[in-house]
């Protein structure tokens, strides 16, 4: 992933945590201390009245949900993240995690994404990780401003047709957008 050009360490210049109104340029990054998690607040231009703070959480449930729409993707995570997700389906009272294989680093202004999937055989590999960074770039940027300097797709394998399962045309693989 690139570099964040967010700083841990807020300048003499910048809001306390709790202040709502800053003049400065840069806004610093919000340490919020749960979990080890980051908000970065985000300050739009030509807009004095407040500042938009975006947590990585969003960021990365937003990047999931993109990734999830495009055809030929079969899952997302690596092995030991997948086995997680498998735990927690049958555990009653829990949710699917829409962030799993996803990782982001949010700066002030821009964000990069880290994808990791399994694909469905058959379907071109570099057509599906392009349909993927277009669709996550375009979510993330219609819904949070913020711009999207890389998508990396990792593909950590192939997901192969169970014999008991029919599809529609074995001879078609699936469509990627």
């Amino acid at each position: 992933m690139t570099e964040s050009t967010t700083s841990s360490t807020p300048s003499k210049d910048a809001p306390a945590p709790g202040n709502a109104r800053s003049h400065n340029s840069s806004e610093p990054a919000v340490d919020t201390g749960s979990e080890g998690t980051k908000e970065v607040a985000r300050r739009d231009l030509g807009d004095d009245r407040g500042r938009t703070v975006i947590a990585d959480t969003v960021v990365a449930k937003i990047a999931g949900i993109a990734t999830r729409e495009i055809g030929g993707v079969y899952d997302l995570g690596g092995t030991g993240e997948r086995m997680v997700g498998k735990v927690r389906d049958f555990v009653p009272g829990t949710s699917s995690n829409v962030t799993q294989g996803i990782e982001v680093e949010v700066g002030e202004r821009q964000t990069a994404v880290d994808v990791q999937i399994i694909a469905e055989y058959g379907v071109p590999i570099h057509q599906l990780a392009n349909a993927i960074r277009r669709n996550v770039v375009g979510a993330i940027e219609q819904m949070t401003g913020l711009e999207v300097t890389e998508v990396n797709v990792t593909v950590h394998d192939v997901h192969l047709p169970d014999a008991e399962t029919p599809s529609n045309d074995p001879a078609q693989p699936p469509r990627v957008q």
